[in-house]
């Protein structure tokens, strides 16, 4: 069961969200599949995914085309079972051009922690390699690596 779970708090929903940054740092599409409902709905930029199966599915082709993927996630905001996140990820494609993204997530959650409910919207801006912020081994980031908001994103 994901902890933790709503109603949250200012505490609870900082600890979610870097809870899902750990997870999608993973680029493990099984396991992050593992902390939505077996019927969640998503809307991820312009394509509509519905259960784990589709999330797997298209978290396999997000990273591998998302290469040396690194994510920061933010709270936004929170109440009950909600959460709004904004967030920023680096990557290259297969011709090595780099991108950072950034975008924005709202997120509900059912009453077990597993959220039933995700909306994306992201926006991709080519980056020099040389203008990369997020420089950590890949997996989950380092409690001592700037945040979003630390490096003025």
């Amino acid at each position: 069961m994901p902890a933790p779970l709503p109603p949250f708090s200012h505490e609870t929903a900082t600890q979610k969200v870097r809870l899902a940054e750990d997870g999608w740092n993973s680029r493990d599409p099984q396991r992050v599949s593992l902390v939505y409902t077996p019927d969640s709905q998503w809307r991820n930029r312009a394509e509509f995914v519905t259960g784990r199966a589709e999330i797997v599915a298209f978290l396999t082709r997000k990273w591998a085309k998302e290469l040396d993927y690194r994510l920061i996630k933010e709270l936004w905001a929170f109440t009950d079972n909600r959460i709004a996140v904004r967030f920023a990820y680096e990557w290259h494609d297969d011709s090595n051009n780099w991108f950072r993204s950034y975008g924005n997530e709202n997120w509900e959650f059912d009453a077990e922690g597993l959220m039933q409910r995700r909306f994306a919207c992201i926006n991709d801006l080519p980056i020099k390699e040389s203008d990369r912020k997020f420089h950590w081994p890949l997996g989950r980031r380092p409690d001592d690596h700037p945040g979003l908001s630390d490096l003025g994103l």
